[in-house]
Formats: C-alpha cells, structure tokens, sequence
C-alpha cells in the first residue's frame, strides 16, 4: 500500500504520504486527504437523493434552484478543463496520475450533485432550500482550494507568462472558487416572492390524500416516507419532525401521525389481497370443474343451497396461508436476503477484533494492515447496523400489509356468512380471530427468517470451533443436540396448554360481553356477585393453564442458560480423552466460541414455539373462512312469475335455522329449533300484509326467510327488484352508536325534504325538538340512551328513508303506546309507505282492520289466510268497542311531544358537545409512578425485591467467571517462557476480561501459539474445577430466577384483572350507558392479554439487561480505566436520545391503544346488526368504514413501530462511533431493548384507570334489615328528584305517592314521562338528589344495595338472557328445586317450548338466541315469579307476546301475586284496566292517581284521553 502511494505521489515508500512540505501544507495530501475524499462524501451523498419522486404540482423550479443548478453544472466543466493544461504541463504541480484522479472525481461529483440538485427542485424539497446536509457537504472542498490559491501566490507561479500552464490553472482555479461561492450565495439568500409560496402551499396540499370525512388535512399530515432520499430512509431523518412533535407533545389525536405510505395504505393492500384471492378460488375452481355458483369473494364454501340434492359438494376451502403467500410473499422473502447478509456480517466483528489485537501484539506487520483492520471495523458494523435496521423496517411493512389484509378479510367475511353458519362462533370468538389470533399471525412474519438465519450462524461458529479443538467439538454438539428433543416435548406441552388458554379466555371474553350486555338487568336482580364468580372461574382455569405455561417457559430458558457450562465441559472433557493436552489457551478459545454457540440455540425454541402459536391461530382463522356465504343466487329463484305484479312469492319452500346434516348429528336439545314450511305464499306489489300468530309461531323467521337469513332446504323464492334490498325493521331494533341523523340516513345523502317527512311519519319530530342537539344528538351504544319505544321508531325511520320497495316490519309497535302507535299507521304504513309493498308482523291486532291480507302463523307454518274479517276474530281476545268520540285525539299530538322526550332528554347531557360518548381518555406524558407502584405491589414487595436480588447474584457470578478466566490466563502466561511467540504475557488480565465478557472470539492465533508450560495438566484441572463450580453457582441463581419471575408475573395478572373486574362490577349504571362495550372489553381482552404476557415477557428482557449492562460497566471501568472518556459522553448523547424518543414512543403507543378500541367496536356492532345491514344492502359501505379505522390504527401502529428503527439506527451509530473502544458493540447492543418496557406499563396503566377512575356504586349498608323485610310491601315516595347526570333537567320532579300493601297500581303516561325511572329510583339504579322512598316504612339509602335489589323482584323492558341453560338462567343461584321450576314455566306457558328444546338443561345460546323475543320475555316473567318478593315492578313486560297469550299472563300475575304490592308500566291499557288504581305521570311529575274507572269517567283526563287514542 505504501508503494502505490509513493508512485501516485512521486515521495519515497518510507513516508508516502508528508503533509508538511516546505512550509506549506503537502500537495499530494492536500488532493487526497482534503478534495478527493470530501468530493467522494459529497458524490455519494447526492446520488442518494436521485431516487427521490416528483412532486404532483407543476411549479417550475425557483431562481436560487436554478443558479444552483447551473453553479454545479459550471464546476463540473471547469474541473474538467483544468484536466488537460494538468496532463501537457507536466510534473509542474504534481505527478500527472493524482491531477487526473483529483480532477476526474471533482468532475463527476459536480455533475452526480447538479443531478441530485435537478431531481431535488422538482420534488416535495423545492418548496423549501433542500436538504442542509447537501449544502453543507458542498463547503467541505473549500479548505483545498485556499491552500492551493495560497500556494500559487506564494510561489509566485500565479502569473508568470514562463509557465502558461500553471497560469491557466490558476485562472481555471479563481473560476471554480467564484462558482463555489455563486452557489454558497443563492443557497444562503433564496429569492421566493410572498405570492409564489402561496401558490406552492396550495399545490402542496392539493397533494394530500383525504384521510377522513370531516377531519381538515393539516399542513402536518405528511406522507410518511414517500419521496424521501435514500440517505433520510436509511436514517429516518423523515421522522424528525414528528419526534419534535412528539417530543413537544402535540400528539394528541391519530390525525397528527403522519399518513400512511401508498403501499401500506389499507385499500391498496386489501385489493392486491383480494385480487391474489380470487386468482386462488378461480384456479381450484378450475381444478375440481364443478360448475359452482360460488361467488368468488372470499368463498368459503360450496355455494351450494345446502339442499341434499344439489349437484356438488363441498369444494375445497382457499388456503388463507397460499393467498398471503402469493400477495405478500415475493417481498417477504426478500427480505430474506438482507437478512443474511446481516448474520455474516454478525461474524465480522470478532474476526476483524481478533487481526487487530494480533497487529497490535506483533509490532511486526507493517502500519497499512492495521488501519485496514481498523476500517474493516468501521464498515462491517456500519453497514451491519444499516442492513439489520432496514431489514426490521421492511419486515414491520410486510407485517403491518399482512394485518391489514387479514382483519379486513375477516371483516369482509363476517359481513358475507350465511347468519346460520355463523352461529357456531359466539362473538367473542370472532373478536378473538380479529385481535389475538391476527397479532399471532403478524409475529410470524418475524419469526419465519429466524428460522433459515439460526442455523447459518451455528454452522460458522461450529467452523471455527472445529478449527481449534478439532473432533472433540463434536463432543459438546452431541449434549446440545439431545437437548433438543427434551425442549420440543416442553414446547409440546406450552402450545396445549395455549390452547386450552386461548378457549379459557374466549369463554371470559364471551361473558364478559355478555356481562356488559345485561348489566342493567344483573344490577335489577343484585346477580353481581353470581356473575363475578362465573368470570372469576374462568380467570382462574385461564391462569392455571398460565402458569402452566410460564413455568414450562422458565425450564426453558435455565436450560439454555445452563447449556454453555455443560456443553464446554463437555468438549474439553472429550478432547482430554482423545489424548490432547489441555491448555489454558484452548480453553479460552474454545469458551469464547461457545458462548456464540449459545445465541442461536437459545433463540431456537423461541422460534418454533411462535411459528406453532401462528399455525393454531391460522387454523382458526381457516376454520372461520371455510364457513358457508349466504348465496342469494341459489337462495333466490332468478327467473320471474307470470303474474308481473307480484312483488314476492314463495312456493314449497322449507327453511331451518340450522343445515341439514348439524341437524341430523346434533342432540335432542336443538331438535326444537324451528322448521318453517311455506306452501304457497304471493304477495302483490303494494299491498299490506299483516302476519299474526301466537309467540314462537314464527312470524320473525318469516322475515329472516324472506331476506335470506335462514337457510333455504327446498323450493322457490322469488323477490322482486333483489339489487335494492328490503326496508328492515327488526324487532330488537339495531341503533348504532353515533348521532340520530347518520342512524336514519344510513349512509345515504341527507335530503332535507324527505328527512323531514320521515321525522314526522315516524312521530320523532316532537323528540329531536326535546333532544340537546335535535338530531345530532349521539345515541349511547345499541342506542342505551333512547327508551324503547324511541329506538324502534328511529330503526323503522332508517327503513323509511332508505326508499326501498320492499319492506318487512316486525313488530315496530310493540314498545310505543296507543297513540303514538296510531300515528305511525296513519302517518307511515298507510302514510309515506302506501304505495310500497309491506309485510307487518305484529300483536296488535287492532291496527290491521285496513290490512289487504292477514296470515295466521303456528308452529312455522301458515294456518290461514284471508282478509282481516276472517282472520281477527281468532286472535283477538276481546272485542273491540268502538268509539265514536274523537274529537279529543287532535289534541293528543301537541301534549305527546311535550312529555314523549323526557326520559330522552333527561339522559342526554347538555354539554355543548352533545355526544354523550366520552372520547377514549388518553393519559399525557410519562407513565405515571403510581403505575409502576401499582404492579410492583401487584407482584408483592417481598417477591418484587427478591427477584431483583436473585438477578443480582446470577450476573454477580457470571461476572466473576469471567474474571476467574482472565486471571487463569495471565498468571499461565507469566510461567510460560517468555519468547517472542509467547505474545500473551504482554495481555494483562483486566484487558483480556474485555474480550471474554463482550462475547467475541479472543485472540486465536497468538493463543495457539503459547508453550504448555510442564506442569500444565495439573493447574488446569485446578482451575477447571473452580470455574466448573463457579459456573454452577450462577445456573442455580439462574433458575431462582426464572421460577421467581414466572410466580411474581402471575401474581401480578392474577391481582390486576381482579381489581379491574371488581370495580367494573360495582360501577354506576350511567358509566356503562357513557362508555361503549367495545372499550370495556378492550381493556379485558388485549390489556389484560399484555399484561398476562407480554409485559413479564419484555420486563424480563430489560431487567436481564440492565444488570448485563451494569456488570460490563463495572469490569471495564477495572480493565480499561480510560474508556471513561469515551463513555461520559456517550452515556450524555445516549440520554438524550432515549428521552427525545420515549416521549413521542409512548404517545404513539397511547394513540394506537386509542384506534384499536374502534375496530373491535365497530365490528361487534355490525355482527349485531349483521341482518339490517345486508338487508339494506350497505355491506360495501361497511367495509369501507372498517378500513378506515383499520388505516387510524395502522397509522399509529407503523409510527410506533418506525420510531423504535429510529431509535435504533441512532444507537447503533453511537455503536459504530466507539468501535474502536473495543466495548462499545457490547454496551449499545445492550441498550436497545430500555425503552420497550414503558411501552408495555401502558397497558397496566390503563387497567389501573378504570380500577381507580371508574365512578362507583355506593358500597355502604347503615340499617340492618330483617330477614323477611319488606313482609308488608307498602311503597312510599316522598318529593323524590333525580336527575340522569349532574347539570341536566329532572327526570323525576317532586315525586309523591303511597302504594299500599297488597294493591296493584298501573302506572301510564307517554313514553318518556318518567315512568321507567320509578323503577331506576326504586332499586336505587341513579342517586336521588333529594327526598326518600321508604319501604315498609325503612329509607331504601340507608339498606345495602345488594339486599336492597334481591328483596324486590322486577321484569325489565328488554327481556335479558345469558348463555347458559334455562335452569341458570332462572335461578341463577340454584336455590329452586326441578318441580318448582317447572309448575312456573307451565303457569308463563313456556313449558311446551322449554321441553321441545330438550328440558331445563338446554343451552339457549348467546343471549338467549334460541328463543323468540315474545319466549324471552316470558322466561323473565318467570324469574320474577320466582324471586317471591313483595313488591313486583313490571316494565312493559307483555310488549312482545300476542294478546292471548298477554290474557293468560295477566291472569298468572293476578293469581301468584295477589298478595303482593305489583307497579305496572303499561303500554297497553287493557293490562291495567283492572288495577286498583292508575298513577298518570307526565314530565317528571303524578298528574293523576285514582282508581281506573274514576279517571276514565272524569271527563278531560289524561287517562281519558288515552283511552280514547287506544280506541281507534
């Protein structure tokens, strides 16, 4: 090396390179050191940002672009003319060789710099001056050109006309200074006019992709990395403004992370996905030609109508797992490469280290070779860190497409299952695949190259490990390998027991919402408790088989902790019997080598145990996709009927709830399920059929039958117009949570006119008048904030205004009382709709007189037809009296508004916001110290504390290992004699503790080297045996503290879930109507997930590692006192840093918690409004909705994850910087993983919010009760107020009556008046602000809450069952004996259904899904004959039974209660008729209380008036 520079500079080989020449600086290394390297940065630099994209707006470049431009271009030519007077002139200046080389490469530089420039000015960057690095770079050269012009001048060779040459080259030199400095000039003073930037701001944000509706594009919303230069992705400088922000805490919402990359943006993804979908499903199509008619989206199953006869059978599901692969794969694998290029260069560093330290130690090999080795160094583990960083950033890309295909292809599936099929997974479940099972999935994108990569990396060091200790490494591979089949059997066991857990937790889930989904019904009957033990039972199987689990995991991690130990004894023990002679240096060598060995099989079982855990995940997720579509090709006949005018006809036709061969194979229970058979049915275009029938007789399965719900097992269908979709309105009415206005609108455009005219048709102009903000006001989740009778009138609005042909009421009338029931006939059904075709399921005969047509329906088929004369008479159960006053019913509308929205009113908060939904708090700044106090006392202080000790002693005795060998090695060295070769002795023993602690190879070759010294054998057993010992002690603390960990993390999830389900359990009533489900269960679902396994997962990792960290500061500050230097300012840098970073890491951790809750919300609420949706066909708006809450979360998510490479990247450059201080690669390896932990806490930070800010029932009991109380059953309410929440209007206003023991009292009103909530004070649901009620004369504050709700017993409005068996479901705390249960099903008139279904123990599915909603309801009459209390609250309990069956009831209710005090709501008057006396209530207050026939004399009574609108 040093010959090529003598010649290239014409010195002598002993000093090449003289910088001091003369008195001025030396030319050769003036051209070298100071134009030729600062030209090359400069070249390389600028070729990075060639590659940059252009900008979409035209503006052309701007002046001080285009004199930059043209200053880069100039240089270029003037470096090249200065080439030729250099070449004729010769040896004036300098050998010819080095002008050529300094010229040539200026010259390229320029023109590479002026097309970067050119690239630059048509991007995003011309907007502003460009890159600062750019200019900087620019001004390197500058310190060459002035000692060249200093040198002319003193020389005197500036102007002389002996040397043309050399005075050209001057000229040519003053040239290139002055473009140098044009173009420094137009960079510092950029000339941009006020009304050009204008318009580049607004091209710039033409440019911006719509993130949201409603949400204005900010200046900030930039593009994540599009159009960024090679040199800011490799750094992810693009990321600085938002860790600025971050770090500035400005970010507070998902719209202040920057927008998605175009290849990761969820549509992008999605189509690519379902394109590579349909590929598959036509190619196996095409393989088994059958001729299907299976839609080819996401089909999972044969399309075929699922009749016996159909001529194909199930084909093959498409594999989720090949349509990833072909989507995704060519970029996954890919990836591949760089990872290998990665693990090599992994191996670069300890080679190079080791030929270092040999050049140091030789004094022998000349300078060169050093600084070779010294820039080896440098760029193996530059270009390592860049490679492994942008590795893992293209992986987290791969990872977050996968997510985004797979939960939107679940989305778009559930959306497509056929109801029926979809049944066989509760909701739970199906969140599940959408949560747990898809981050499974993701993981795997990780863990996949782990796979290939380990064994590469154990191959080479087995390799050199053969080098030094020949055969007998096999020796020590044979032990590792046999450890291997005992890991799998562990391995085996962990993924069982997982997926026993995941079952577990499905189940806590699943009842968990069913928990949420009731919780005003459990708080009615005081079940709370009940209910904790049934969640707490399933907490306790899933943290059994938890602990299971973590056990197994900590056997796992001793053993590979304690395989290096026993695998280098091992092989020394081998190499002695093959007759070796042990020497201390081999064993060195050899240790060093294992300690490598140990990496990458520690990281093995890791490995495989995620890719087992994605295969389950995926087999789930398969499982989920091979269920049936509904096909409504085969469902429905295509060709039409003769009859033109026919709207609907069905001919022939069987349907079944459940498929024909479930049918055959299930038990006896679900042979109950009904059969609905249709022999001929026809309906013309635009007539009214009504559809009468007992309850359970199947007028709803009708419906679902006719919108392709159920499953079809023969016959015709045909409907007319099928693209548009039905009108639906179902009998549970389905609200989704957002405002009233975009629940009716539906997704269509708002039309102020039609609006209106559905407003009124629909009675709900009176209640939007009444609401905070009319018909912005945000209705709580399944609308909780409405009363009933409002939901069913907002879901058959969303019907009316979607203007379809086609329309299928059921039941719409049930909840809402006479009169309003009477507009809705006149203003809607016969009003807006009467040219529509309409199908009206309902008990309320009275309103079908005008009918065209009735069915009678029994037991799933029509009994008859005919006109409603013919038809009424067998359902009514009493005759009608007709009225012919009706003068008093024009005045009803006006009162009916006044009080018809109180109930709403009084629930709907005044704040301006009028959205009653609190937005997701998200916590600021740093994870609080309660929190992380709150775990440690989770976890115990006495097991927290001895966990920390156990780490202490295990990396205490690892340290004095390493020291012990160190000292062997010196002290061998000082015996041996002391050659030349024995070149070890000049290695003092603190140093050597550096190479063995930073796990790299020690130095080999001079090792090799050294004599045995003559009595060797016998010190190395010495010295085996302590380190043997040593090496003991230090497995034994490993295993303390694995096993401690594992205990100490279970305790601590075991401590938080129960706090957390202890305060849910006891929160107010207005916290759950505040707070939609899907929150709630996203803190039991994925931060429970996290903080059961996650969180001890990372903690484990950063706990080992500080104390590594400390340990390896401790022994080099013994070795190497010095390296202090480097490390002080290091340690300032790296604070920095990591602070800069946490901030902005743990708001985006925050903002994704926060845009996960959506998805999961938004998907719960559409598998429950699953039949509305497709119905009116809004599927396709759905998924798009799905998407765009998928592409908020994927935002945060691909921030959060890129902020981490950033950290990295910065890292790992600090890394690089201190190469040289040998431990520099040890320490920042070790501490990348600090700030992880924190983004964990998160999540045990926010179950601890609800645990501490949820506002709580009061707990507290001051009056001791008898055991009989209240044995009289007298009520008093005395001036009782309350209100909804603080600051709104009263619901209850100065409340004052007496029922007396024993007396039926009716309680009526309009809906809305406060007649629900006496019962909500009565059972102490809301705090009164003031008055009392007593109860046998006991103020109801002063008795517990939970006595106070199991002594009265009360049939709630909607009718709540939970999964589980009848039995359960009516005596919940199995108090009652068979007989006692059955004489009650007999006397509600369920029996005949309960023993069809298969007797008491018959599940009934997820809330009670077996049974009709008219069944429900009388399940829950049930219950509260039961409870035997004295005091009976019923609320609208018969809404939804036909009235014979209401008859009978009122007769069981007047017979088991007759000695009983029963309050009845009524909406029906005839129920109440025959009370003792009637309490009218309107807007908060008692108009009216008298007994039934007084009031209805009284002329002008509000009772009156009732009466009078129920009587049409």
């Amino acid at each position: 090396m040093e010959n090529i520079l003598a010649s290239l500079c014409g010195t002598s080989p002993e000093d090449p390179l003289p910088v001091w020449v003369r008195g001025s600086v030396g030319h050769c290394f003036n051209q070298l050191t100071l134009s030729v390297i600062p030209h090359v940065i400069l070249a390389v630099v600028s070729a990075c940002f060639l590659g940059t994209p252009r900008s979409g707006s035209g503006v052309p470049c701007r002046p001080s672009w285009r004199w930059r431009i043209a200053a880069s271009f100039v240089l270029a030519g003037l470096f090249l003319a200065d080439t030729i007077p250099a070449t004729i002139s010769q040896q004036e200046l300098g050998p010819v060789y080095l002008e050529v080389l300094a010229n040539g490469t200026a010259a390229l530089t320029w023109l590479v710099h002026g097309f970067a420039l050119l690239v630059l000015c048509r991007s995003v960057h011309g907007f502003t001056r460009g890159p600062a690095a750019l200019a900087l770079l620019t001004l390197f050269p500058l310190p060459s050109f002035i000692i060249t012009l200093v040198w002319y001048c003193q020389s005197g060779t500036a102007w002389t006309p002996a040397h043309p040459g050399a005075s050209s080259r001057f000229a040519i030199l003053c040239l290139q200074l002055a473009s140098l400095l044009a173009y420094v000039g137009s960079y510092l003073f950029p000339a941009a006019g006020r009304q050009e930037f204008l318009s580049i701001n607004h091209s710039w944000q033409q440019d911006q992709p719509i993130s949201e509706p409603g949400i204005p594009v900010l200046d900030q919303q930039r593009v994540a990395e599009d159009g960024e230069s090679w040199l800011s992705r490799f750094f992810y400088t693009w990321m600085n403004p938002l860790m600025r922000r971050g770090y500035q805490q400005k970010l507070n919402q998902p719209q202040d992370v920057y927008v998605l990359p175009r290849q990761l943006r969820a549509a992008r993804v999605c189509d690519r996905f379902y394109s590579c979908w349909q590929k598959k499903a036509a190619l196996q199509q095409a393989e088994e030609e059958t001729v299907s008619l299976t839609s080819p989206i996401i089909a999972g199953g044969d399309g075929s109508s699922g009749a016996p006869g159909s001529p194909h059978h199930t084909q093959e599901a498409v594999r989720l797992l090949s349509v990833l692969h072909a989507a995704f794969g060519l970029r996954f694998y890919a990836l591949g490469l760089l990872k290998l290029a990665d693990s090599l260069l992994n191996f670069s560093g300890p080679l190079l280290l080791n030929l270092l330290v040999n050049f140091m130690e030789s004094r022998q090999e000349p300078l060169s070779h050093g600084v070779l080795y010294a820039l080896g160094l440098f760029a193996g583990s530059f270009l390592g860190s860049v490679l492994r960083s942008q590795s893992r950033y293209e992986m987290n890309k791969v990872a977050l497409m996968v997510r985004a295909a797979v939960i939107s292809a679940i989305y778009r599936k559930a959306l497509r299952v056929s109801s029926t099929s979809l049944a066989r997974f509760t909701l739970g479940e199906i969140v599940n695949f959408m949560s747990t099972d898809t981050n499974r999935l993701v993981n795997f994108c990780y863990t996949f190259h782990e796979l290939w990569s380990l064994p590469v990396q154990l191959g080479i060091t087995l390799y050199l490990l053969y080098q030094q200790v020949g055969i007998a490494f096999l020796g020590g591979v044979a032990l590792a390998l046999l450890l291997v089949p005992i890991n799998k059997i562990i391995a085996n066991l962990i993924m069982e027991n997982n997926k026993k857990m995941l079952k577990h937790k499905d189940t806590r889930v699943k009842l968990m919402t069913e928990f949420l989904y009731g919780i005003r019904v459990i708080k009615f009957y005081a079940w709370e408790k009940h209910f904790s033990t049934k969640i707490k039972s399933c907490r306790a199987k899933e943290l059994q088989k938890l602990r299971t689990i973590s056990y197994l995991d900590a056997l796992c991690v001793y053993m590979w902790a304690a395989l290096p130990v026993v695998v280098s004894i091992a092989i020394f023990v081998t190499y002695v019997l093959l007759g070796h002679q042990l020497t201390a240096t081999k064993v060195f060598t050899a240790l060093a080598l294992v300690g490598m060995l140990i990496l990458p099989l520690n990281a093995f079982p890791w490995v495989l145990n995620g890719i087992l855990e994605a295969k389950v995940s995926l087999d789930r997720i398969q499982q989920f996709f091979e269920l049936v579509d509904q096909d409504l090709e085969a469902y429905y006949a295509l060709d039409s009927p003769s009859d033109a005018d026919t709207a609907m006809e069905m001919q022939c036709a069987a349907f079944s709830w459940v498929p024909v061969q479930e049918e055959s194979t299930s038990q006896p229970s679900s042979t109950g399920t009904l059969q609905l058979h249709i022999e001929n049915l026809s309906v013309r275009k635009g007539m009214l059929l009504g559809v009468v029938g007992k309850v359970g007789s199947g007028k709803s399965s009708l419906l679902a039958a006719i919108t392709g719900e159920l499953i079809k097992q023969g016959g015709r269908v045909y409907v007319c117009d099928l693209e548009q979709g039905f009108g639906l309105a179902t009998q549970e009415p389905w609200i989704q949570f957002t405002t009233v206005r975009k629940n009716i609108l539906f997704g269509r455009e708002y039309d102020a006119r039609l609006f209106k005219e559905v407003l009124e048709a629909c009675a709900l102009s009176e209640d939007l008048n009444i609401l905070p903000a009319g018909d912005q006001t945000e209705v709580g989740e399944n609308g909780v904030t409405l009363s009933g009778g409002q939901k069913a009138r907002i879901a058959l609005a969303r019907a009316v205004y979607q203007e379809k042909e086609l329309y299928l009421l059921d039941d719409p009338l049930a909840a809402v009382d006479a009169d309003v029931a009477n507009h809705i006939m006149r203003k809607c059904i016969f009003g807006v709709l009467k040219h529509k075709t309409r199908v009206l399921c309902t008990h309320r005969t009275e309103f079908l007189e005008k009918a065209d047509a009735l069915l009678l329906m029994d037991n799933g088929r029509i009994v008859k037809t005919g006109t409603p004369a013919d038809i009424l008479p067998l359902v009514e159960a009493f005759p009608k009296f007709k009225d012919t006053d009706k003068g008093d019913k024009d005045k009803a509308p006006n009162e009916q508004g006044r009080e018809e929205a109180i109930k709403t009113e009084a629930e709907e908060p005044t704040q301006n916001n009028y959205l009653i939904h609190k937005e997701e708090e998200k916590k600021e700044g740093a994870v609080a110290f309660q929190v992380y106090k709150a775990y440690w006392m989770a976890m115990g202080s006495c097991l927290a504390i001895s966990i920390l000790f156990s780490l202490f002693l295990m990396q205490a005795s690892r340290n004095i290992s390493d020291w012990w060998l160190s000292y062997w090695i010196s002290s061998i060295s000082q015996t041996a004699n002391t050659s030349v070769m024995a070149c070890s002795a000049s290695l003092p023993s603190p140093e050597l503790l550096l190479f063995s602690t930073a796990g790299l190879v020690s130095p080999i070759q001079d090792l090799d080297k050294t004599p045995a010294p003559p009595n060797g054998s016998v010190d190395v057993n010495f010295y085996l045996i302590v380190y043997g010992s040593i090496a003991g002690a230090n497995s034994l603390f490993t295993i303390t503290r694995a096993f401690l960990f594992a205990c100490g993390a279970l305790r601590a999830a075991t401590v938080i879930h129960n706090r957390l389900l202890q305060r849910v359990l006891k929160a107010t009533v207005t916290f759950f109507d505040t707070t939609p489900t899907g929150r709630i269960l996203n803190r039991f679902s994925s931060d429970v997930y996290c903080v059961d396994d996650s969180l001890p997962f990372m903690l484990n990792i950063f706990l080992a590692n500080i104390y590594g960290l400390l340990g390896m500061l401790v022994v080099m500050t013994y070795g190497l006192p010095w390296i202090g230097l480097v490390l002080l300012p290091l340690a300032v840098v790296y604070f920095f840093v990591q602070r800069y970073y946490r901030f902005t890491s743990r708001e985006l951790k925050r903002l994704q918690s926060i845009t996960l809750s959506p998805i999961y919300t938004h998907f719960s609420e559409t598998l429950s409004g699953l039949s509305t949706i497709r119905a009116m066909r809004a599927a396709k708006r759905f998924e798009l909705e799905n998407q765009l809450h998928l592409e908020q979360n994927q935002r945060c998510l691909f921030a959060s994850k890129t902020v981490m490479e950033w950290l990295d990247i910065r890292l790992q450059m600090i890394g690089v910087a201190v190469v040289t201080a040998i431990a520099g690669i040890a320490i920042i390896q070790h501490q990348k993983q600090l700030g992880n932990p924190e983004m964990m806490m998160v999540s045990v930070e926010r179950t601890e919010e609800y645990t501490t800010d949820i506002p709580m029932e009061p707990q507290d009991k001051l009056v001791q009760v008898s055991a009989d109380w209240p044995s009289e059953g007298l009520v008093e309410f005395q001036q009782v107020v309350l209100a909804y929440r603080p600051g709104l209007p009263n619901a209850l206003d100065g409340v004052s009556f007496t029922v007396y023991p024993g007396e039926k009292l009716g309680i009526v009103g309009r809906t809305g008046s406060g007649k629900s909530t006496l019962f909500l004070a009565l059972f102490r649901m809301m705090e009164m602000k003031s008055g009392q009620i007593l109860l046998d004369g006991v103020d109801s504050q002063l008795v517990g809450l939970e006595e106070l709700r199991s002594r009265l017993a009360i049939i709630p409005q909607d009718p709540f069952l939970f999964s589980g068996s009848i039995r359960e479901n009516l005596d919940p705390q199995g108090k009652q004996t068979d007989a006692e249960l059955r004489e009650v099903l007999e006397q509600c008139h369920l029996w005949d259904a309960v023993t069809q279904m298969g007797g008491l123990d018959s599940e009934l599915g997820e809330r009670g899904k077996s049974l009709s909603v008219g069944q429900r309801q009388l399940v829950c009459l049930a219950r509260a004959i039961l409870t035997q209390a004295k005091v009976l609250c019923i609320d609208e309990a018969t809404a939804s039974v036909d009235q014979k069956t209401d008859q009978l009831l009122q007769q069981t209710i007047r017979q088991r209660f007759a000695d009983k005090t029963v309050l009845t709501i009524a909406h029906r008057l005839n129920t109440i008729l025959d009370s003792d006396r009637v309490l009218v209530m309107q807007a908060g207050r008692v108009a009216e209380l008298d007994s039934p026939a007084r009031l209805s004399q009284k002329d002008g009574s509000l009772f009156q008036n009732l009466l009078h609108s129920r009587q049409l």
